[in-house]
C-alpha cells in the first residue's frame, strides 16, 4: 500500500506532492488500483460546510468550496450540518476520482496500455465501514460518464434518506 494524504483528500492538479506520489505508483509501482478514501467527519469539510475559519487552511479549502458550489443545486441548505458534510465529503471524493483520471500520469498510463484502476470510497469514523461511491474508471475517456453516474446515485441515495 502506497499512501498520500492530505487535508480534505484533494487532488490538485498543481500540488506536486501528490502527483509525484501517483506518478511513482503508477509508473515504477504498477499499481493497478488507486482509491480516492474520504472519511465522513472531515474536519476540513466540516468547515465548510458551517463557513467557519480555521486559518491558512482556508486557502486550501477553497477547493472544497469549489466542489460545493459547483454543486449547491443538489444540497438543501436547511438540512442538518451533519448531513451535509456528509454530502459534501462524498462528492468531494466523486470530484477528486475526476482529478486524478485527468491527470497526465492517469491519461499516458492509459493510453500505453496499462491497467490501472481508479475508485472512489469513503471511511466512517463511527462504524469502520469502508463504502464504495459507486465510481470506479479503469480507462481513458470514461471517467466522464463514471462520473456523472455516480453523481446521480449519489443524488438517489440522498432522495431515499429524504435530504
Amino acid at each position: 500500500v502506497f499512501v498520500h494524504r492530505n487535508i480534505a483528500n484533494l487532488v490538485v492538479h498543481s500540488d506536486l506532492n501528490c502527483l509525484s506520489v501517483l506518478q511513482y505508483a503508477v509508473e515504477v509501482l504498477k499499481v493497478e488500483h488507486i482509491m480516492v478514501v474520504g472519511h465522513y467527519g472531515c474536519g476540513g469539510v466540516q468547515a465548510v460546510v458551517e463557513r467557519r475559519s480555521v486559518g491558512l487552511v482556508d486557502n486550501w479549502l477553497r477547493h472544497v468550496a469549489d466542489v460545493a458550489f459547483k454543486h449547491l443545486h443538489r444540497f438543501d441548505l436547511n438540512a442538518d450540518p451533519i448531513r451535509l458534510g456528509h454530502k459534501l465529503v462524498e462528492l468531494i471524493i466523486v470530484e477528486q476520482v475526476g482529478n486524478v483520471c485527468r491527470t497526465t500520469i492517469l491519461r499516458d498510463a492509459w493510453s500505453r496500455g496499462q491497467k490501472v484502476e481508479v475508485h472512489g470510497l469513503v471511511y466512517g469514523l463511527n462504524d469502520g465501514l469502508l463504502r464504495p461511491l459507486g465510481i470506479t474508471i479503469d480507462g481513458r475517456g470514461q471517467w466522464e460518464e463514471g462520473h456523472e453516474a455516480a453523481i446521480q446515485a449519489l443524488a438517489s441515495m440522498h432522495q431515499t434518506e429524504g435530504d
